[in-house]
């Protein structure tokens, strides 16, 4: 696979730069955009190599979109254009983000704020939820399309959800129990395993401070991505104390409703445990790893996906992650804290987004703007 400059610089700062900006809507919507700008209108990648590296970013730990958007700027423009363009797309969402949160977790926020806010994060739990039945179904699927057989699928989603139901920041230790089961299944049955030679040193992280460590789990550990990654967030976020139950659930809204990847939800805690600065040092923690993975590994992505043992992995892994993320849903609807998100949740999440299959960014927005209204109206009533 070649990786001739190609694109200048400044053009992948500026295409980059765009896609930072109006990249609302989570994976789904960035990968539509990258396709988009990177194979149907300038043909730098062709449909292949495009959803080769999809599939192989699906195996990596950490945030798949925004790995896809630096391995894409990695191909057109070397290791510069990796760098520039994957900090041109993640900085607009990231300074989006960190205003909000200096906003939402001032000492008196604006009420209305906090009703949007309030509004919004009704409805994550119904997103997180329609997001795992969306990876779940594919991965429940034919045995021509099932990654792993249908019963170990249903197995390895339980335990990842009964794990986010229970152990909080031990859920990565079990995405990688499963991943690591489902290899040493697939070895017995083809002869001696072949094993991934990088682990990472866990225990060099117990010397450093609790938010290094968190955003390093979320940025290099996870597996997964996307919605996977709030469970370990609120496990953090909560047991030391820098974040409330509701507003790390109007963090997870706020990750929502700007652009750019849901990982940016990371800057927000950080901002509870240490303001602008500890925003900053929780998202360069988080984000470095996505960096070195393309940089470093970038030009074994075709050996990486077609490896057995990362099939395998993934094969395992991945079913937890969907498990995990389905589960997180019924934690972040046991963070609403007002009757009326409950009706909010029922009607915008549930009905509008998973039942009738409809944009989740509309139903954000929407629950945003019920929500603004009526702490507005219930504060000036009391």
């Amino acid at each position: 696979m070649s990786n001739t400059r190609r694109v200048p610089l400044s053009t992948v700062v500026r295409a980059w730069g765009r896609l930072g900006c109006t990249g609302f809507g989570g994976p789904p919507a960035h990968l539509a955009l990258l396709k988009a700008l990177c194979v149907t209108s300038n043909g730098w990648l062709n449909e292949e190599e495009f959803d080769h590296a999809v599939a192989t970013t699906a195996i990596l730990p950490g945030p798949a979109s925004t790995q896809m958007a630096i391995y894409c700027a990695w191909r057109v423009a070397g290791t510069a254009g990796a760098v520039l363009g994957g900090l041109a797309f993640i900085i607009p969402g990231l300074i989006a983000i960190i205003i909000a949160a200096s906003v939402i977790l001032a000492a008196t926020p604006p009420h209305w704020l906090l009703g949007a806010a309030d509004g919004a994060g009704a409805v994550v739990g119904a997103i997180a939820l329609r997001t795992g039945i969306d990876l779940l179904r594919p991965a429940l699927g034919s045995k021509r399309t099932a990654l792993t057989p249908r019963h170990r699928t249903v197995l390895y989603a339980v335990l990842g959800g009964l794990a986010t139901l229970t152990l909080g920041p031990f859920l990565v230790l079990v995405l990688c129990g499963c991943g690591g089961l489902e290899i040493f299944r697939r070895s017995t049955q083809r002869g001696p395993a072949s094993w991934l030679t990088a682990a990472p040193v866990l225990a060099a992280l117990a010397t450093l401070p609790a938010l290094v460590v968190a955003a390093f789990t979320i940025g290099a550990l996870s597996f997964g991505g996307g919605f996977v990654i709030i469970p370990l967030m609120r496990s953090a976020a909560i047991s030391h104390h820098w974040l409330t139950g509701p507003q790390f659930l109007d963090a997870v809204a706020l990750g929502q409703l700007t652009p750019g990847p849901v990982v940016q939800t990371i800057a927000v805690v950080g901002y509870g445990a240490s303001g602008v600065l500890g925003a900053l040092i929780a998202a360069t923690i988080a984000f470095a790893p996505s960096f070195a993975f393309i940089v470093f590994g970038g030009p074994r992505f075709e050996a990486l996906r077609s490896h057995p043992t990362a099939a395998g992995f993934l094969g395992g892994a991945a079913p937890a992650a969907m498990g995990a993320i389905v589960a997180s849903a019924v934690i972040l609807a046991g963070e609403m804290r007002h009757l009326w998100q409950v009706v909010v949740f029922a009607v915008l999440g549930l009905v509008w987004m998973v039942g009738l299959r409809r944009s989740p960014l509309s139903g954000l927005v929407a629950a945003a703007v019920v929500g603004g209204v009526l702490g507005t109206v219930t504060h000036l009533t009391l």
